[in-house]
C-alpha cells in the first residue's frame, strides 16, 4: 500500500508540472473521468498563476521543457509517446517530437568509477586518454577515448558511460507508469482498445534493452553481419562501427570513433561534395531492407544518431532502441507497401484480416473502401505532398471505426517510419516515399510469395515435419491424458464449493473498489499539492 501511495504522489507531481506548463494528455473529443475532472477544477488556481508563462512561451517548447523538468524516464515516455496520436491525440504528439533527450553531463570522477567498477583495475589500464563528454542524454553518456592495441596501434574511440543510479530511477518511474495505465484500463473503458499497460510493457522492454549495454554491443554486430552484402545493392552503403568486446562490460560500452558529418549539416555535407538525394534514399532503402529482409531495424535513427563519413556511408550510431518483426509482421509491412503503391485496396484489406489486426465481424470489403480513400489521394499528389506520417495518422482515425486494438510489436515500426521520412525528406524534399520504398517492397514479395518463396517454405515445413514426428510419441501420450480428464469432468462435472465463489467474488468487488478509491486519492494528491503551490512561491 505504501509504494502505491508513493507512486500516486509522484504521479500527482507529475501531473501538477504538467499543468503548471499547459500540458495535457486527454485529447480533444476524449471523455473525461469523473475524478480527473475534479482534479483539473481544483488546481485551476495553478493555471491562472502560470498563464503568463503559457502566454509567452510556444506550446511545443512549453511541453519540451515541462517533461525536461521531470527527468530523464519522463524524457523518454514523452519521445514514446510521440509516435502514439491515438492515445495522446495529434497536437500533443507533434509537440512532443519537439521533445530532445539532452541533459547536464555527470561529473568525470563519475565516468572514471563507473569504468573502473565496470572493467576493473584502473582507467589507465583500459585507456590511455579519456576526453570530457562530447554528448549527454537522459541513460548514458559518450566521451572519445584513446586505446593502444597489441600491435601498438594507436586508436580513437568513443566510451558510451550509464549515468550514475539511472536504473532506480527508471524502475522507481515506470511503478508510476504501470499504476496510471491500470487505473486507465479499469475506470475508462474506452481506452482498453489502446492497451495502455502494453504500451507501458514496451517502454519497459526498451530501456531495460537500452540500459545493458552488451545488447548495444550485440545489436551492433548482428546488425553488421546482416548488411555484409549489401554494398552492391542500389540502397547505396550503410555502414557500423566495430564494438570493442574487451573494453565493453553492462555499464560502459567501446566502440570505433566515426569521423564524420551530422547528417543534418547540409551545408558541410555538399561543401564536402556529398549527394544530399543519393543520401537520404540510402536512410530510406536501408530502413525498408532492414525491417523487411532481417525483420531487426535501428528503431531511434533520429537526425542526431547518424553520419556521414568520408567515403559518403551513412553511418548510424546508438543502438541502444532497436526493433525486431516476425514473419507475419514482415509480410504485413510488405503486403501493406505494395497495395499501397500498386492501388491494389483489397489485398491491403486482406492482409489487415490475415495478421488479425481487423476483427472477422468486419466487412473486408468495407475496410478496403477505408485503405481506398487513404491511398488514392496519395497517388494523385506531388512527390513533396506524400507523406508517410500522414498516413500513419489516417490509419490511425480509421483504429477506432473497425475496432482495431493497439499492436505492441508495431510501435517501434510505426515510430521509427515516421523519423526516417522526416530525415530523408530533410536530405531531399522531392524525394517520393512510395517511389522509393516500392524496389524494397518488391524484393520482400518475390523472395518470400515468388517461386523462391514457395521453395523456402517447402524446406522450412519437410524440417517442422521432422520435428513433429520425433515428438509424436509423447505427443500422443499427453492427448491420451488429455482425453482421460476430459471425461473425468464430463462424468462429475467442473464444481466450485461456496468457499471458492464467495473469495471470487470478494475479490472482485475489492479490486473494483481499490480502482476507484485509488483514482480519487490521485486526484486529491494533486489538488493538494496545488493549494501547496498556490499558497508558496511560484
Amino acid at each position: 500500500m505504501a509504494n502505491v501511495i508513493a507512486n500516486l504522489f509522484r504521479l500527482a507531481r507529475a501531473g501538477l508540472t504538467l499543468a503548471r506548463y499547459g500540458v495535457s494528455f486527454v485529447p480533444k473529443g476524449m471523455k473525461v473521468p469523473l475524478a480527473l475532472r475534479v482534479a483539473r477544477w481544483l488546481t485551476f488556481p495553478i493555471t491562472v498563476l502560470t498563464w503568463p508563462l503559457r502566454a509567452a512561451t510556444p506550446r511545443h517548447r512549453r511541453t519540451a521543457e515541462a517533461f525536461a523538468r521531470l527527468g530523464p524516464s519522463y524524457i523518454k515516455l514523452g519521445q514514446f509517446l510521440a509516435t502514439r496520436e491515438d492515445v495522446i491525440g495529434p497536437e500533443l504528439a507533434r509537440d512532443l517530437r519537439h521533445l530532445q533527450d539532452r541533459l547536464a553531463p555527470f561529473p568525470m570522477s563519475e565516468a572514471r568509477r563507473a569504468i573502473e567498477e565496470a572493467l576493473g583495475g584502473r582507467l589507465e589500464n583500459h585507456f590511455v586518454e579519456l576526453g570530457p563528454p562530447v554528448a549527454a542524454a537522459s541513460i548514458a553518456q559518450v566521451h572519445k577515448g584513446v586505446v593502444i592495441d597489441k600491435d601498438g596501434t594507436r586508436r580513437d574511440v568513443a566510451v558510451k558511460i550509464l549515468r550514475p543510479g539511472v536504473e532506480r530511477r527508471f524502475r522507481r518511474d515506470l511503478d508510476s507508469y504501470y499504476l496510471a495505465a491500470r487505473l486507465m484500463e479499469r475506470v475508462h473503458r474506452a481506452s482498453r482498445r489502446l492497451k495502455p499497460v502494453a504500451v507501458v510493457d514496451t517502454l519497459k522492454a526498451t530501456t531495460e534493452l537500452e540500459m545493458d549495454l552488451r545488447l548495444e554491443a550485440a545489436a551492433m554486430s548482428e546488425m553488421a553481419e546482416n548488411i555484409v552484402g549489401d554494398r552492391a545493392l542500389e540502397s547505396g552503403n550503410l555502414r557500423i562501427p566495430t564494438v570493442d568486446w574487451r573494453r565493453t562490460a553492462q555499464r560502459v560500452l567501446t566502440v570505433e570513433w566515426i569521423d564524420g558529418i551530422p547528417i543534418a549539416d547540409k551545408a558541410r555535407l555538399e561543401a564536402d561534395g556529398h549527394d544530399l538525394r543519393a543520401l537520404g534514399l540510402t536512410v530510406l532503402r536501408s530502413f525498408l531492407r532492414h525491417a523487411m529482409r532481417d525483420g531487426f531495424f535501428h528503431a531511434d535513427m533520429h537526425q542526431g544518431n547518424l553520419l556521414v563519413d568520408k567515403a559518403g556511408n551513412v553511418v548510424a550510431v546508438d543502438f541502444g532502441i532497436m526493433g525486431r518483426l516476425g514473419a507475419k509482421e514482415r509480410r504485413f509491412l510488405a503486403e501493406i507497401l505494395h497495395g499501397l503503391i500498386n492501388r491494389d485496396y483489397r489485398r491491403a484489406a486482406e492482409v489487415h484480416f490475415w495478421a488479425g489486426y481487423v476483427p472477422p465481424h468486419h466487412p473486408v470489403e468495407v475496410f478496403a473502401q477505408a485503405l481506398r480513400a487513404i491511398g488514392e489521394p496519395i497517388h494523385g499528389r506531388t512527390a513533396e505532398e506524400i507523406s508517410m506520417a500522414d498516413l500513419l495518422g489516417q490509419l490511425f482515425a480509421y483504429t477506432e471505426v473497425f475496432d482495431m486494438e493497439t499492436r505492441p510489436e508495431l510501435i517501434n515500426l510505426q515510430k521509427t517510419m515516421v523519423v526516417v521520412e522526416g530525415v530523408a525528406r530533410s536530405l531531399d524534399p522531392t524525394l517520393n516515399i512510395w517511389t522509393a520504398a516500392e524496389p524494397i517492397a518488391r524484393e520482400w514479395m518475390e523472395a518470400n510469395l515468388g517461386a523462391a518463396g514457395v521453395l523456402k517454405e517447402a524446406r522450412e515445413g519437410a524440417g517442422e515435419v521432422g520435428k513433429l514426428a520425433s515428438q509424436l510419441p509423447a505427443l500422443l501420450a499427453d492427448a491420451e491424458r488429455l482425453l482421460g480428464a476430459m471425461g473425468e469432468m464430463a462424468r462429475s462435472g467442473i464444481r466450485l464449493d461456496q468457499a471458492s465463489i464467495t473469495r471470487l467474488a470478494a475479490e472482485e468487488a475489492r479490486r473494483s473498489r481499490s480502482g476507484r478509491v485509488a483514482l480519487w486519492v490521485a486526484a486529491m494528491a494533486i489538488s493538494a499539492l496545488a493549494v501547496m503551490l498556490a499558497l508558496g512561491p511560484n
